[in-house]
């Protein structure tokens, strides 16, 4: 896409996941998330081992790498050079043929070849606000041929506009204390504050809209949303 009225996605990235220093140690903060659960739901979901799978907003290319051992092909999707720079190196010292990264984002990563048979997309696409967030999910469900499986988890608010202070007051309590090794009170209303998570009851007509039929869907304290959804 390019208009006049184009966002910067790069600007909406979050300036710490463009911080080589931050990316370093990201995987530590993120707490090393395991990809089996999404993994298995593709596979649940009939994504064949000689399909192509497409990771947007691929970060440090936790489920890229793990995806590449399962299916034929992947492509590893991020907006943010550290990122890039940080898979591409971990393709070259595992020597995957199958793995490909581009740099580009939910709004401006051009396909080449046919569709896909998944979209996979992990605490990503809160960075646009809700207007792109729609766009990039019709965009994602272009992408994916007919029946096609789109796997979405995102922080997103399982509750309405009243009950923020008393869920948001909960969530920064159990916060982690050193930034180094988890997420502090701190990250976590700057998160709030800063960028873009939207509600549950926003996000499942967006969807729907976008073309995808919800399979599934699961929350974990009213903030963690899993998606699995199949494009019609």
């Amino acid at each position: 896409m390019s208009t006049p009225w184009m966002i910067d996605e790069l600007a909406h990235a979050g300036p710490e996941h463009l911080d080589a220093e931050f990316v370093a140690n990201f995987d530590r903060k993120q707490g090393f998330p395991d990809p089996a659960d999404d993994l298995a739901a593709l596979r649940a979901q009939g994504v064949p081992e000689t399909g192509t799978v497409l990771d947007l907003g691929a970060g440090t290319g936790r489920f890229a790498l793990a995806a590449a051992g399962v299916f034929a092909r992947v492509i590893a999707v991020d907006v943010s050079p550290a990122m890039v720079a940080v898979v591409e190196r971990r393709i070259a010292e595992r020597g995957l043929t199958n793995l490909d990264c581009v740099r580009g984002g939910f709004l401006s990563y051009q396909h080449r070849g046919g569709p896909v048979d998944a979209v996979h997309t992990r605490h990503a696409l809160h960075q646009l606000p809700d207007f792109w967030k729609a766009v990039a999910l019709e965009r994602a469900a272009a992408l994916l041929r007919p029946g096609g499986v789109l796997r979405l988890r995102d922080l997103v608010y399982d509750f309405v506009p009243g009950e923020a202070a008393e869920v948001f007051a909960g969530w920064l309590a159990g916060a982690g204390r050193d930034p180094a090794v988890g997420y502090t009170a701190e990250d976590y209303a700057e998160h709030i504050r800063t960028e873009h998570s939207t509600y549950r009851w926003l996000l499942e007509p967006m969807l729907e809209a976008a073309g995808f039929e919800i399979v599934d869907a699961h929350y974990a304290g009213r903030l963690f949303g899993t998606y699995t959804c199949r494009r019609r």
